[in-house]
């Protein structure tokens, strides 16, 4: 069923906070509601720099520049200059960054006035349940916000995952000669492809030296692959040299290459290649899923470690029956002692083939609920015909 709108139009708002992952997450939901949706999309953005180490096309100085489609506008102090013919169909607010005043001003003077979500944070904590799609009444104008939270089940919002990805994983995964190609262009040999492949993306905080001890003194021979700028005094230490991209080094059964950032697209690309992958944050964690890969999760570390918490609910719904996966992800985000790395990778290894066949229920369990994009859109529709019917 189309959108009550005539030409449909929507704003996206991204505060850039963890680096890649805000903008990570707000320029997939972008491009998907232009390229699938057929929207007119705006993506004001405040931190053109982040954005462009993961979109080269991103001219950093400009105020506004249009994108794969997608209008990209800088997000600095436009206060007054917005009107209600400003102001599009839809707005989204992500993870709560709040509207400049003005702005919010304008979408009350509008008529009608337009559909505003809350674009949440993902996690598995059950009291998403509740909370999702909930309304906020604006506390001075006649307007009104609504939660949307992405989420695994059904009374959630689902998972970003464009048209295609499976069959584009699939066909990228059973193709040997593709993926040697690809990391070929990182320097990776034909030796090297015969070890166990593991990208490394994770905050400076995770126990990076002790892990790469343990691959180093172990007797399968690994390579590991870090995006330039992750754990870079412990990639430092490794290599003896700077971590920059192109630097490699071989130390026992290690072998670390510093791989340049790379555009989303590449990165999928990445995770497809490995066998397994350590992300952080959402939008990796998330794409880790899609990869069906095993993988580790740093998440966001919170005050108070309230990120323990968000951890555990995710393992309790993702890892039962798989203890050393879920030792391995608590104690790289040390919610849990690990006296000994090597042996806690070795029982993770030995888990691997009961890792994989949950990475592919739980995708397929996930997916059935429907991809986020358009459950968020089915309601869009369902708040603009209550809001029509209303007057």
């Amino acid at each position: 069923m189309p959108l009550p709108f005539s030409a449909p139009t929507l704003a996206i708002f991204c505060k850039v906070v963890d680096n890649f992952g805000d903008i990570g997450i707000c320029w997939r939901l972008a491009r998907q509601l232009r390229h699938e949706h057929a929207l007119a999309v705006t993506l004001w953005v405040d931190d053109l720099v982040s954005f462009r180490r993961i979109c080269p096309e991103v001219a950093p100085a400009a105020a506004q520049q249009v994108i794969e489609g997608v209008t990209v506008r800088h997000w600095q102090d436009q206060e007054g200059a917005f009107g209600p013919d400003d102001i599009p169909d839809i707005v989204i607010e992500f993870f709560g960054c709040e509207l400049p005043p003005g702005y919010q001003a304008a979408m009350a003077a509008r008529t009608p006035r337009p559909v505003w979500l809350n674009y949440e944070g993902l996690t598995a904590e059950d009291w998403v349940e509740g909370c999702h799609r909930l309304p906020s009444m604006h506390p001075r104008l006649r307007l009104t916000k609504h939660f949307y939270f992405p989420g695994f089940n059904e009374r959630t919002g689902g998972l970003l995952h464009e048209a295609g990805l499976d069959e584009r994983r699939r066909a990228f995964q059973q193709d040997p000669a593709g993926m040697t190609a690809f990391l070929a262009r990182f320097g990776v040999t034909v030796t090297e492809m015969a070890a166990r492949k593991v990208s490394l993306f994770c905050y400076p905080t995770a126990p990076v030296a002790a892990l790469f001890d343990a691959w180093r003194d172990g007797s399968a021979p690994t390579l590991c692959l870090v995006p330039e700028g992750t754990a870079p005094e412990q990639v430092a230490a490794f290599l003896d040299a700077a971590p920059v991209a192109g630097a490699y080094a071989t130390r026992g059964s290690l072998t670390l290459r510093v791989l340049p950032f790379v555009p989303q697209v590449d990165y999928d690309l990445l995770l497809w290649a490995c066998d397994m992958n350590f992300v952080r944050g959402e939008d990796s964690w998330v794409r880790a899923q899609w990869a069906g890969r095993p993988f580790i999760w740093h998440i966001y570390p919170q005050d108070e470690n309230l990120h323990h918490k968000k951890l555990r609910a995710f393992l309790a719904a993702y890892a039962q029956g798989l203890p050393a996966l879920s030792a391995t992800m608590l104690g790289w985000n040390d919610a849990q002692a690990v006296q000994d790395w090597a042996r806690n990778w070795r029982a993770l290894q030995a888990e691997i083939p009961d890792i994989e066949m949950r990475a592919e229920t739980w995708r397929g369990a996930v997916l059935a609920q429907g991809d986020l994009v358009t459950q968020l859109l089915d309601f869009v529709r369902d708040l603009r015909y209550a809001q029509e019917n209303s007057v």
